[in-house]
Order: C-alpha cells, then structure tokens, then sequence
C-alpha cells in the first residue's frame, strides 16, 4: 500500500526486454537504498512493482507483460522521468488517501491552465471510471494523489501547487500525455458491496428507492 506522497522522482537507466516482459533500472539518488531490501514494493508513477536487484544508485524491477499492457510503463525510455514512492510502514503519516498501485486505467492530459498561483490540470478517463471520481474525492495519477475540484463530461480537473509541480512528473506533462490512473479504493469496494449477490457480474444502478430498500436512507417509519 502507498500513500501518493511522492517521495523523489527517479530516472530510467535503462530498459532491457525479456521476452514478453522488461527489466527497468532506476536511478533514485534521493532515495535512502539502505532501507531499500530486494523484494520491497515500491511505486513507479502509480505502479506497483518489486525491487530485484539494486546498486549504489538505484534499483531493478521486472515489469510483466500484462503490467505493459495496462499501464504507461511502456513507453518509458532512458532519462525518462518517473515518480517513487515507497511502500508506507504503520508509522507511515497518511498525507495523501490508500492507494494499491494497481492501475486501473491509462488517461490523458487535455488541458493545463494557469489559475492563480497553481495550475489547473485536465484529465480525460475511460468511461467506465467515470462513476469512482467525485468533487473534493480522491484519485491518482501516476502515483500521486489529487483532490478532484471539477468533473467534466470526460474526466476530471485538479488544482496542482507549485510544490506539487517541481517535485513530481506532473511538471513534465503537456496536453495528449498519458497517466497512469488508479481510482479510490473506497469508490471501488461500497459499488461491490452495494450489488449484493449480483456482486462482479455488472453493476446495478445505486438509485433512491435502492438506498432506503437497503437501509441506508431512513424512512418516515424509521423515525
């Protein structure tokens, strides 16, 4: 698990192909590596991958096929830019919201617009996510968490701080970038709970008279 609090950006030392899958080699200077042991969970932009060797400067993480497949860790090249963040520990201080770093979807930036003193991001998602983003809720893109300020009829917008700007890739991005998106786990979870028995064989419409059925809303006889 993983918090969405950044805690360097890596560079891509290399990529080396493996069949089907790839090695990647991270430098990661600002990462203490003597706390890093082979076999730890650390995030790459929002995924999840283990640590299978590692060196003075960084470490090495295999990244199967179907990771490719779903994710933007493949088109990652060297002195690509990426965000690190380490897997959080029970003393870990929750900054950001529970994040998996299991990718749900790739996205794309359609809009950065100055806004004050942040930046104002636009981010287009796959329809079917569309339903786990809410304003003022959580999500994240390429392992960072965001707080949503705006839905649109695509996606999202999210007010990014200068902070937040230097020190993730967030800074690199530029209209028609694709991101890594992973919704809330809660979002996730309620909508399974919510579909009782029909649960993982689609989804049931959440309406008024479903809510009070199933005693999430109280009645007149309730009271």
């Amino acid at each position: 698990m993983f918090t969405g609090i950044i805690e360097t950006i890596g560079v891509i030392r290399s990529v080396e192909q493996r069949g089907g899958n790839q090695r990647c080699w991270i430098d990661s200077a600002d990462l203490d590596l003597a706390l890093v042991r082979l076999g730890d969970s650390i995030a790459v932009n929002g995924v999840c991958l283990t640590v299978v060797e590692r060196d003075g400067h960084g470490f090495a993480a295999d990244v199967s096929n179907e990771t490719l497949s779903c994710t933007t860790l493949s088109s990652l090249r060297p002195a690509s830019r990426v965000n690190i963040e380490q897997a959080l520990l029970p003393t870990t201080r929750l900054g950001g919201h529970l994040v998996s770093g299991h990718v749900d979807a790739v996205g794309r930036v359609v809009a950065l617009q100055p806004d004050g003193g942040s930046t104002r991001l636009g981010i287009d998602i796959p329809e079917p996510l569309r339903r786990y983003v809410a304003v003022k809720g959580s999500v994240c893109v390429d392992g960072t968490s965001l707080t949503v300020n705006r839905i649109s009829a695509s996606g999202f917008e999210a007010n990014i701080i200068p902070h937040t700007m230097v020190k993730t890739v967030i800074g690199d991005y530029r209209p028609g970038v694709d991101v890594n998106i992973e919704v809330d786990l809660i979002a996730r979870y309620l909508e399974r709970l919510l579909s009782g028995p029909d649960a993982g064989r689609g989804y049931q419409d959440v309406s008024h008279e479903f809510l009070v059925q199933h005693g999430y809303i109280a009645t007149s006889e309730d009271i």
